[in-house]
């Protein structure tokens, strides 16, 4: 085992930069402007940030802002983050944050950090995403990890200066991100107790966890892990080197699987905390052992191309993840689909939801029958309210139907006269009518000449282009409207279900490709973190644009499976549940059951394109959500911070929450 080097922090160009805006007593200027001194009870602050903000959930709006303070109490340094109260007329609070956006009262306290002893706080990762805002995660002595903390101003490189001047800080030489704060143990002492796994958990669920879960070290189970193939390295040739000598996976894993688990999301803190109490396969029960036989039968579909040998492949480095396939860590298995006896019990006798995230999950791992279809996806679409009542979704339907006929009217009271003067109607409407003969006409829905509903398909869109001007109509909106008139058969809720999607899934369709460009930027930043050899291949091969999958994201995988596994796919993916993004995850879930047949035959972009379109009805779709789940779950925290806010299909971003950090803050 060889010994971990460590840097001064003082070789930081970055901390260099921001020490020569200091004054010399170290004292912090705060967002105001003005030196903080001093405070009653005789604490010294010597950092103030305003709006530094955890996220719950992975939704971009759903944030905790609160400030931040670095503060000294005789000799000690104590960390504190408070979370603003929300004001109570809705209205923007005395700094200027929207009350909209802030949990309820327990979780708010739950995050609420009052006085932390910096002697307690073992390290600090700093992340810098190129697209999205700098945040930290606070690493304990004891294993623990809050929630990470974003700096939607700026201030990182500012807090870790302060920090420095204050306290003993190194960087780490293993990763240049991760500040280890008052570390004077020796490296290989320090290398073993960060095999400590069982105890990496977030500091949300420490109310809930048994203190036995806690202070369980299992050198034992650690051992096990080391056992399994796994490198968490990125070069494939030190893949091959394994064999040759023994590897210490501490750095790797320590480092790793605290990024990986450190999660944003409830759910995903709630499941991943459970695996690290597990060992490898040797320590599973009887009923995770089936589980794990189950999923083990499940494999994706291979093409004829598949099962032939080719004797020019060349040997392919292992898969990254390989080491993870525990039970608890994989997909769970799939549900029958949503009955109607079932979904009449998630409603009150007014007809409202009752426990909207439970329907959520249920949806997710089942799906819905088609003959209540009609109603649950109006909620999944967002056109009804999970707690509207039958009298208020009856009104509503009758009010929408009456917008709907109004602005149908515009463009039917066009003239043959004003269309020769209109030039883009006539090029929308041109579009329209050679899109929807070609839409869908396999389904019985759709077959068969002068067919009134693919009339009706066209009205909605030619409706559609006058109620979003600004985008119109684009190729491909027809795939999307198509399961939903099928689904709904009726035309003006059709329209108003399509225009909740194109809420979400417009920019796909944007002129400039940016909603495109910031889906394939996320799901190239996504396979680098769950399979590195796959992604520099890619980055070899000339592929880093991942233009291959393309289709999939435009238009949700509709072309890749029957029209009833669509509409299953798609009820999926509407929940929400696990991640707006699992179509992401999808991709990535694709191309790694695909990696040494792209690896090994060593294809170019012209070859994976034809070799990615070909597997249009070869995908196994139960598989791939399943897989598309354990690898979001894996990837967690840092999967989550690899999409861009605002990345369909999410809601655009806050108009006051810029996509970019603040130049001066890139550190």
């Amino acid at each position: 085992m060889h010994e971990t080097e460590q840097h001064d922090l003082s070789d930081d160009s970055d901390y260099a930069a921001a020490s020569r805006h200091h004054a010399p007593g170290g004292i912090m200027r705060t967002d105001s402007g003005k030196s903080t001194a001093s405070e009653a009870g005789g604490s010294e602050v010597l950092y103030l940030k305003d709006n530094v903000a955890i996220h719950p959930t992975q939704y971009a709006s759903e944030r905790i802002s609160g400030r931040l303070r670095l503060y000294k109490q005789g000799s000690s340094l104590f960390l504190s983050w408070i979370p603003y109260k929300p004001s109570t007329d809705g209205a923007v609070d005395s700094l200027g944050h929207g009350s909209s956006s802030i949990p309820v009262e327990k979780d708010r306290n739950l995050y609420t950090i009052k006085s932390l002893p910096i002697s307690d706080v073992h390290s600090i990762r700093r992340h810098t995403p190129a697209l999205s805002w700098p945040y930290i995660i606070v690493v304990l002595s004891s294993g623990l990890a809050y929630p990470p903390f974003y700096f939607y101003n700026g201030g990182v490189r500012e807090f870790l200066a302060t920090l420095k001047q204050h306290v003993f800080i190194v960087r780490s030489a293993d990763d240049s991100n991760v500040f280890l704060v008052n570390d004077f143990q020796d490296p290989l002492q320090r290398t073993l107790s960060s095999l400590e796994l069982p105890r990496v958990v977030s500091v949300a669920n420490r109310a809930s966890r048994h203190k036995s879960d806690l202070s369980s070290s299992s050198l034992d189970d650690s051992e096990r892990l080391n056992g399994a193939s796994y490198d968490a390295t990125a070069s494939t040739s030190e893949y091959s080197a394994r064999q040759k000598k023994s590897h210490d996976p501490a750095r790797d894993i320590s480092i790793h699987v605290l990024e990986k688990f450190s999660l944003v999301t409830k759910f995903a803190r709630e499941t991943t905390s459970h695996l690290f109490r597990e060992s490898h396969n040797d320590g599973l029960n009887a009923y995770e052992k089936k589980q794990q036989t189950d999923y083990g039968s499940l494999k994706p579909i291979s093409t004829s191309d598949d099962k032939q040998k080719d004797s020019n492949v060349i040997p392919v480095a292992s898969d990254p993840l390989e080491f993870e396939k525990l039970p608890l860590v994989w997909g769970k298995q799939r549900m029958h689909p949503l009955c109607l006896e079932e979904w009449a019990s998630f409603l009150d006798s007014e007809g409202r939801i009752l426990d909207s995230k439970a329907l959520r999950e249920r949806i997710f791992y089942g799906g819905v029958d088609h003959n209540i279809r009609k109603e649950v996806w109006k909620f999944l679409l967002g056109y009804h309210e999970y707690d509207s009542t039958y009298a208020e979704r009856e009104y509503l339907a009758s009010v929408k139907k009456s917008e709907y006929e109004v602005i149908k009217s515009q463009w039917q009271s066009i003239s043959s006269v004003q269309a020769k003067r209109f030039t883009k109607f006539r090029e929308r409407k041109g579009l329209i009518d050679k899109d929807v003969v070609r839409t869908d006409r396999s389904v019985a829905y759709y077959e068969g000449d002068d067919n009134p509903n693919v009339t009706i398909l066209r009205d909605i869109l030619l409706t559609y282009s006058f109620y979003n001007f600004d985008l119109g109509y684009c190729q491909g909106m027809s795939d999307f409207l198509s399961p939903i008139l099928y689904v709904m058969k009726d035309e003006a809720e059709s329209f108003w279900c399509f225009v909740a999607l194109m809420e979400r899934l417009g920019p796909n369709f944007n002129r400039d490709q940016s909603g495109m460009h910031s889906q394939l930027f996320a799901l190239s930043k996504l396979v680098e973190l769950l399979d590195s050899p796959l992604h520099n291949y890619f980055k070899q091969a000339d592929c880093l644009n991942y233009f291959f999958c393309f289709r999939w994201i435009l238009i949700q995988f509709k072309r890749e499976f029957e029209y009833d596994q669509v509409m299953h796919l798609w009820e999926v993916l509407w929940t929400h549940y696990l991640s707006e993004h699992l179509h992401l995850y999808m991709c990535v879930a694709i191309l790694k059951s695909h990696r040494k047949k792209i690896m090994g035959e060593q294809m170019d972009f012209d070859t994976l394109l034809k070799f990615i379109n070909e597997l249009s009805g070869n995908i196994d779709l139960d598989w791939t959500i399943r897989e598309a789940e354990a690898l979001c779950i894996c990837a967690g925290e840092n999967g989550a911070a690899s999409i861009p806010p605002g990345t369909p299909p999410s809601l655009p971003i806050e108009p006051d929450m810029g996509l970019y950090p603040q130049e001066d803050e890139v550190l």
